[in-house]
């Protein structure tokens, strides 16, 4: 669990920190700059979301340290060009600095998948992805303070610098953690690198279900992105007095509520119970973002909770989605694949939606404000989301009785011979 935090909080660090800037009075394109920069390196994200989908699905045991480790090192040296080349040059090397980033957490998350206290080791991995934005914000502004003469170009790779022992630290205890039980793999499911006919036999088998897990993540990708980028954007509009710490505050309180229920679902042993009770806490994610949204509008809560209750929503249907949504799937219908194959599907386009939203924005909403963006995506995404949570819950719920109808007679037949 610490390994895993550990190593995706400093991942973070090479990834978020440049959108605590505001890089005030530059553009490009008639494109406000920052937009600029997130896009570039969204843009870098998402296909190495696409990459991983090959990679990380057919990744071995053996080469993941070294993997990591090298994927790190490109994206830190992509921050040193960044501070290094003027604007408006250095956008391209946000691009470079997202290409490797987006295949680390299917390597942290490959050391934890297939055992039975999956969700709860993975709870590490899931405070680093709710409290490691915020928190890095606060510490971004802090050394800052520190260090004046570091200008905003270059405080992405002075953050790297910083957390990149630490790092090294967290990978070598990964690195140091036992393969699965049989237990585990009995309860579980074997996961195994994935060949191309695997790939073709699960979309073959499953295709409408994960169509629709995959345009739903799509939209919970996007506003968790939009969320976390323009943060200091929708603060600034929402409550100018806003502290530094209210991103650590926030983020703190959500990691907690959504760990917890997290945690609990390794109590429930039978997959299929276990299946369900995930898509039930997705559902209560989504309404709770439109309820949040809703009493803020009407300023019955303040701003303050009215992010607490908004990340945690987001959260509570984000993180079940990426740790044990696809985690119980594999385990109850025996499929021969790893969680990696089908988290990387979804983020692939989701962050192809993140991207979508910050032009769209930017081209035909150029005078809405952040946090308007922010109230109607919140709105639209909650209703379509939960129309395809429900025909995936059809979908999988019908394929559960036909394989339950299919174990049954060839029980039978069995039973006859």
């Amino acid at each position: 669990m610490v390994a895993a935090f550990g190593t995706y909080f400093c991942m973070y660090a090479f990834r978020k920190p440049f959108n605590a800037g505001t890089y005030e009075g530059l553009s490009l394109w008639g494109i406000n700059y920052k937009v600029v920069l997130i896009i570039a390196q969204v843009f870098g994200y998402m296909i190495s979301k696409f990459i991983g989908i090959k990679v990380i699905s057919e990744l071995r045991a053996a080469s993941r340290t070294q993997l990591i480790i090298g994927l790190i090192l490109f994206a830190e040296i992509a921050l040193l060009f960044f501070g290094w080349v003027p604007h408006p040059y250095n956008f391209i090397f946000l691009f470079m600095n997202g290409l490797p980033l987006g295949m680390i957490w299917g390597i942290v998350f490959s050391y934890l998948e297939g055992r039975r206290f999956t969700e709860v080791l993975a709870i590490g991995l899931s405070v680093s992805l709710i409290v490691s934005s915020g928190m890095l914000k606060t510490i971004y502004f802090d050394v800052r303070e520190w260090l004046p003469a570091v200008t905003e170009f270059w405080m992405p790779f002075v953050m790297g610098l910083l957390f990149l022992p630490l790092f090294l630290l967290f990978v070598w205890m990964l690195s140091v953690i036992p393969a699965p039980s049989e237990e585990d793999m009995a309860l579980r499911a074997p996961r195994l690198p994935m060949t191309n006919t695997d790939k073709r036999t699960v979309f073959r088998r499953y295709g409408w279900g994960l169509v629709s897990f995959i345009i739903l993540y799509t939209f919970l990708a996007t506003l968790r992105d939009f969320r976390d980028n323009f943060t200091v954007e929708i603060w600034n509009e929402v409550d100018p007095g806003w502290d530094k710490n209210v991103f650590t505050q926030t983020e703190a309180v959500t990691s907690i509520i959504v760990l917890a229920v997290i945690g609990s679902l390794s109590a429930i042993k039978n997959n299929f119970k276990g299946f369900w009770a995930v898509n039930g806490i997705i559902g209560a994610g989504f309404i709770i973002t439109a309820m949040a949204t809703f009493l803020f509008q009407k300023h019955i809560i303040s701003p303050f909770w009215w992010m607490l209750l908004l990340g945690t929503g987001l959260f509570l249907a984000y993180m079940p989605m990426q740790i044990a949504l696809f985690e119980r799937l594999i385990a109850h219908f025996r499929i021969r694949a790893n969680a990696g194959f089908f988290v990387y599907m979804c983020d692939s386009i989701g962050y192809l939606g993140s991207v979508v939203l910050m032009l769209y924005k930017e081209f035909f909403m150029k005078e809405m404000n952040w946090s308007v963006v922010l109230m109607k995506f919140t709105y639209f995404q909650a209703v379509i989301s939960v129309l395809l949570l429900a025909a995936a819950c059809i979908f999988f719920y019908r394929s559960a009785v036909r394989v339950r109808k299919n174990d049954l007679a060839v029980a039978a037949e069995l039973q006859n011979a």
